[in-house]
């Protein structure tokens, strides 16, 4: 088998694997609390405890507790548990008023969109600034990067957020909140516009109303810059670390003695080994990113997943919403993270080939 597709096929294998030790713990805390609580997870559609008498309530949980085998050993009730993932039933959400999977799936493209933007903006960003710095370590732009990134590092996001709303919306009015404006929300809910990707940016341009895809990059501006500035210093200190050790190895030193132009040598020599560090760091920082999306949702009034965690910890809990977005992050991360990874060993021979891990 050709060393790509054994790395691809290793990493696929490693998914499964991943996804199997996280529902068992991830169930296997649900399984300390008490039966009777558990019983929510399996509450159907409509139903409304509110309605019930506490006597009613309690044979209603005790029904639910005797089918879906609440009592039973651990294996059993994880196995069933997982079964009724797999047929999409991740339970009823009394908050929502709906199942938890097409709550989580009509939210998700608004998510999507941030973390894609995100990722876009700040890899790209992150390995040119790395690199222009390391090739002038201890010179000013080195400075320059290195104050900026520990000014990025040191900032939360969601101070930061604050700060560019207050610049960039109340003072200047560049920039505002809200997914699209409301003239655009309107013409949005128009029987004649089609929802292709569930991506406004890109659904826009595929309904001949590029005016919806440009309204939409202006109100990503700022939750984009906010997601990406502490991921564009993470990786941009990797990056001008690896590359300032790069810079020194002999072979460098003797393709410039050879005559070869400072930019080949940096650009397609130094910086092609200097690679699997930084793609490895971006995956961890995409994993960080898709985590961290909810806060700029909340400030920034974009109606994505957020919207369900704030539903399931505000109120009254809401088991089922939380149990299925802690599931529902850990699928989107490891795909984030396979994707990273491969792209990694396209670029670097040494991962594919298991020399270096990635």
């Amino acid at each position: 088998m050709p060393p790509m597709l054994r790395f691809i096929f290793h990493r696929l294998l490693f998914v499964p694997v991943t996804l199997l030790v996280i529902t068992l713990t991830l169930y296997g805390m649900v399984m300390l609390t008490p039966a009777e609580e558990r019983a929510e997870l399996y509450f159907s559609k409509g139903f409304n405890p509110d309605r019930l008498t506490p006597e009613q309530l309690q044979q209603h949980t005790e029904q639910i507790i005797k089918r879906y085998h609440l009592r039973d050993p651990f294996p059993v009730q994880y196995g069933l548990w997982v079964a009724n993932l797999a047929r999409g039933d991740w339970g009823w959400s009394v908050v929502l008023k709906e199942n938890v999977l097409p709550a989580l799936l009509r939210r998700t493209p608004v998510t999507i969109e941030l973390t894609i933007y995100s990722l876009l903006f700040f890899i790209p960003l992150g390995i040119i600034s790395g690199v222009n710095a390391a090739r002038k370590k201890d010179g000013l732009g080195d400075h320059r990067f290195r104050l900026t990134a520990f000014l990025a590092t040191t900032t939360p996001p969601f101070v930061l957020a604050l700060v560019l709303l207050s610049i960039f919306y109340v003072f200047l009015y560049w920039f505002p909140p809200d997914r699209v404006s409301m003239r655009i929300n309107q013409d949005l809910h128009d029987p004649a516009y089609q929802t292709y990707t569930g991506l406004l940016t890109v659904d826009g341009f595929l309904n001949g109303r590029p005016d919806i895809s440009l309204d939409a990059y202006r109100h990503l501006v700022l939750p984009v810059i906010t997601l990406s500035l502490v991921h564009w210093a993470t990786l941009g200190r990797v990056t001008r670390t690896t590359m300032i050790e790069e810079l020194e190895k002999d072979y460098i030193i003797a393709g410039r003695a050879r005559g070869l132009s400072d930019h080949s040598v940096v650009w397609k020599h130094a910086l092609r080994n200097s690679l699997s560090p930084a793609l490895a760091s971006s995956a961890l920082s995409a994993a960080f990113l898709f985590t961290g999306v909810f806060v700029v949702e909340v400030i920034f009034n974009f109606n994505g997943v957020s919207d369900l965690v704030v539903a399931g910890v505000r109120g009254v809990p809401d088991a089922p919403t939380i149990l299925g977005f802690a599931i529902y992050s850990v699928i989107v991360v490891l795909f984030i993270m396979l994707v990273l990874d491969i792209i990694q060993a396209v670029f670097d021979p040494r991962v594919r080939e298991g020399i270096i891990g990635s």
